[in-house]
């Protein structure tokens, strides 16, 4: 199996695709999981661990383990700057130098390049945001998360489908949750080592969590209580397979920004948020100081821009009929998971 020939379904048969589409959550907790895997697909618990391996190996899944939540678990922000065209990789370079920004895009707008920041304490991140700024001599755009409507970039891949979730049509829980900047995790000692060792990925064996629970010299039973409390209160928003999206095509993906009036801003993002086609939704600050009006932010991922702009001009007719614009990702900058060193060692 190969994603390099251009064809990245290339010897994938119905288990694999099960394994893709029905795996990238609800990873059993349990010391065996492979082996509750391999039973639901009618496989070996040895064949699930080695597809999961294989597939891995072509680059089809990212990693395999526990998806985080940085915004639960400490303070970020998505931030911007107009990074003059003369300047752009040497602001590029200073931006991404600190280990706190995890995902850094260029995108067609005046705003040009986008980031995360993550950090341990809305103090730290707000200090590495006034550094940015001094060292680049650029006006940062800082919009932390509001309110969450819908994020997930998990959805099914083994399809035909032009944009990402266009073949779904179970309900989407697109409720209102609101999401503090000065959030903390309030983590035991224990969680947070669990979280350190985690944040790369399960190890790929039969026995994740007991590797888990060897590595921390802790006893399985502790691990498997921890993570599970830890996806209960949100720190951990999935396990399973994390799919590569930009390997099985979905690499027109397209953030568009809207400017909804402030008392219909709940109704119209939860609407939004439920549609199948929409990735990501939530509710960010407007700074009009700095000419930005947009409160609402929308994701589509999909196979082509015309699919992706035709979603986007539904969206604009039948849902959210208001000024937007239309920022497509140009270049990946930086794309790294956050580092949770940072996150729990203050």
């Amino acid at each position: 199996m190969s994603t390099q020939s251009g064809d990245w379904r290339a010897g994938l048969d119905e288990i694999d695709a099960a394994l893709i589409d029905g795996y990238q959550s609800g990873f059993p907790i349990a010391e065996r999981p492979f082996r509750a895997v391999g039973e639901t697909l009618g496989v070996t618990e040895s064949e699930a661990l080695e597809r999961v391996r294989t597939l891995t190996g072509a680059g089809i899944f990212r990693r395999f383990g526990a998806v985080l939540n940085p915004p639960v678990i400490g303070s970020s922000t998505l931030a911007a700057l107009e990074a003059p065209a003369d300047r752009f990789d040497e602001i590029a370079a200073i931006v991404n130098g600190y280990r706190q920004v995890n995902h850094n895009y260029e995108r067609d707008h005046e705003w040009n390049m986008w980031f995360v920041v993550t950090a341990g304490s809305r103090e730290t991140r707000d200090r590495i945001i006034d550094e940015i700024e001094a060292k680049t001599g650029c006006e940062v755009l800082v919009l932390p998360m509001l309110t969450d409507y819908y994020i997930d970039l998990e959805f099914p891949v083994v399809n035909a489908d032009r944009f990402a979730r266009e073949s779904v049509t179970t309900g989407t829980d697109a409720s209102a949750t609101r999401i503090s900047e000065d959030a903390a995790g309030d983590l035991s000692a224990f969680d947070a080592a669990i979280l350190l060792e985690i944040q790369d990925g399960f190890p790929l064996t039969a026995t994740p969590y007991l590797d888990i629970a060897d590595a921390l010299e802790a006893p399985v039973e502790d691990v498997l209580e921890s993570i599970t409390c830890l996806q209960a209160n949100g720190c951990i928003k999935r396990i399973g397979c994390v799919v590569n999206h930009v390997v099985t095509g979905f690499d027109a993906n397209c953030m568009v920004v809207w400017d909804v009036p402030d008392g219909e801003l709940d109704r119209r993002g939860e609407r939004a948020g439920g549609l199948p086609y929409v990735t990501l939704c939530y509710h960010r600050p407007r700074r009009p100081d700095q000419e930005w009006p947009y409160n609402l932010f929308t994701m589509i991922h999909g196979r082509d821009a015309e699919a992706v702009d035709r979603k986007i001009d539904e969206l604009a007719a039948d849902y959210l009929p208001f000024s937007h614009e239309r920022l497509y990702s140009t270049a990946t900058l930086k794309q790294t998971g956050a580092r949770y060193e940072d996150l729990v060692g203050e």
